[in-house]
């Protein structure tokens, strides 16, 4: 468990990028918080009292005993406050109960700017919230999965306890069976029969752990009592006695995902395709014995979403040469031939490959991840036409915004809305319309939200930041008033750098 979380922990600092506090500019300083140290206190160091190491008499003080109400809430997390750059005390004036809520109704972000943001928030470790943490971990939890980061959910919940209730342990079953790793988890349930989540993981747990008899008769009873659903019943007898129903044509596709089905179909030989099913099924078609176009379009579901790394998406581009031609094969193809130019050194080479490479990455809602990958050899190359102007872009959309407008001066002048953006300096003279307008007004005079400002003085820093992704996923979608009060607010909160992405991205990928 210790190494899971270890290893998820690295996956995600390289998603995360660096600290949000890390920032070249100073940030304003509207919060208590941002003037203060961010990471970990050491702890404190107390003077040896000057006293003898005996009591000089046997009289027995008064103590005070209070009863505890129930267990301490565990400390969940997997980033440290020195990465993410956020407080220890981000979630502790919250409740559980009503972070959960604001969890649940989070929307869908498409900016990889607000993915990043909202990673950080679920995965950073501080102190628990008060009351109902439980309910926030499990919140955590189902945000991480719904965006299909598998690996870093999979340690959270090791860390949460996946045997602390039948609610830890349904997600952890449920992550055990898309993974293809429910050894573990039949295991618990073996131990705890009451943290069952239904009839159906009795019977496949049974079966897993070689008591195929006993899987028999959970089975018949609980069809003889109709305590299954008819398609659970039907992939379950075939799992049990698969020469029984040779010949039998496949079953239906389930018309609702369900992580036991998924197994259990894939273990009789009828595999549910992952797509259409939510993403974090694409975990499963990222194994070693998935094809290499079925692993490489399950990395780029999962890629939109910032849930695999730029860089494991490359591996996998770059593992053979391209089979055949059309749709994940002219990627494939378009990106080793710019790797090839690139390798070359060749300025006529890389002008134009690049181009097509910028189309398809942009057709699959990419280009951040690939700008991330190449933003730094691309920095040195002289460029001229097109394929300048795409690598300024993606310097724009890279970590390495701020190098964008010296790299490249002359894209600088002719685009002076993106050069001030990703320099956070808006001159008073530079106007726009739209969007672009809305994103200047958020650097230069519209004041940040009030009530989120009033929420962070407050305490509740994390419930703060949370309202401002909801209100810049709103922005980013055309509302411009929003757009702009969102980027302020961020600044307020001294999310510089997320303010810059996010403001950057919108025009770049959202704004067209």
């Amino acid at each position: 468990m210790r190494n899971r979380a270890f290893i998820a922990g690295l996956g995600l600092c390289a998603l995360l990028g660096s600290p949000l506090a890390a920032q070249d500019a100073a940030p304003l300083s509207a919060i208590d918080w941002l003037g203060a140290q961010t990471t970990p206190a050491a702890l404190p160091q107390t003077d040896q009292p000057d006293e003898p190491p005996a009591a000089q008499s046997a009289t027995v003080p008064d103590v005070t005993v209070t009863p505890l109400d129930g267990p301490a809430a565990r400390r969940v997390g997997l980033v440290p406050a020195n990465v993410t750059g956020l407080p220890d005390t981000l979630w502790s004036g919250s409740s559980g109960a009503a972070l959960a809520a604001q969890l649940a109704d989070l929307p869908n972000l498409r900016l990889p700017a607000l993915q990043q943001l909202a990673f950080t928030l679920l995965l950073a470790e501080a102190v628990p919230p008060t009351g109902d943490s439980a309910a926030f971990d499990l919140a955590r939890i189902d945000a991480l999965m719904a965006y299909g980061a598998l690996d870093p959910t999979m340690a959270l919940m090791d860390q949460a306890g996946a045997d602390a209730s039948p609610a830890h342990f349904r997600r952890a079953m449920d992550m055990a069976l898309i993974a293809g790793r429910a050894a573990q988890a039949c295991a618990i349930l073996r131990a705890r029969p009451a943290l069952s989540p239904g009839k159906g993981h009795d019977v496949f747990c049974a079966a897993r752990n070689g008591d195929w008899s006993t899987a028999a008769l959970q089975l018949g009873s609980a069809r003889a009592l109709g305590l299954l659903p008819e398609a659970q019943v039907a992939a379950l007898e075939r799992f049990l006695d698969p020469d029984l129903y040779e010949g039998e044509p496949p079953l239906p596709v389930p018309t609702r995902p369900d992580a036991l089905l998924f197994r259990v179909h894939a273990a009789i030989g009828e595999p549910i395709p992952p797509r259409g099913w939510p993403a974090v099924y694409a975990n499963a078609d990222l194994s070693d014995t998935a094809g290499w176009k079925t692993r490489i379009e399950a990395a780029e579901r999962l890629a939109q979403n910032g849930a695999v790394p730029g860089n494991r998406l490359l591996g996998l581009y770059t593992q053979r040469s391209p089979a055949a031609s059309g749709g994940v094969w002219d990627r494939v193809a378009a990106l080793q031939r710019f790797e090839t130019a690139l390798g070359t050194g060749s300025t006529a080479a890389i002008a134009k490959t690049l181009p097509t490479l910028w189309d398809v990455m942009g057709a699959q809602r990419l280009r951040v991840p690939f700008a991330q990958l190449f933003a730094d050899p691309l920095e040195g190359v002289v460029l001229s036409g097109a394929a300048a102007d795409i690598a300024f872009e993606l310097l724009l959309l890279s970590p390495r915004y701020e190098a964008a407008a010296q790299a490249f001066p002359a894209r600088a002048l002719r685009r002076p809305v993106l050069a001030a953006l990703a320099a956070g300096e808006v001159p008073s003279g530079l106007n726009a319309d739209g969007l672009a307008g809305a994103a200047l007004a958020g650097f230069r005079n519209t004041p940040a939200d009030a009530d989120i400002l009033a929420q962070a003085r407050d305490g509740v820093l994390g419930a703060a930041i949370l309202d401002t992704i909801t209100l810049a996923q709103a922005g980013s979608a055309g509302d411009a008033a929003q757009l702009a009060t969102a980027l302020a607010t961020m600044r307020a909160l001294g999310l510089e750098d997320a303010a810059r992405r996010t403001a950057l991205q919108t025009l770049l990928l959202e704004a067209r």
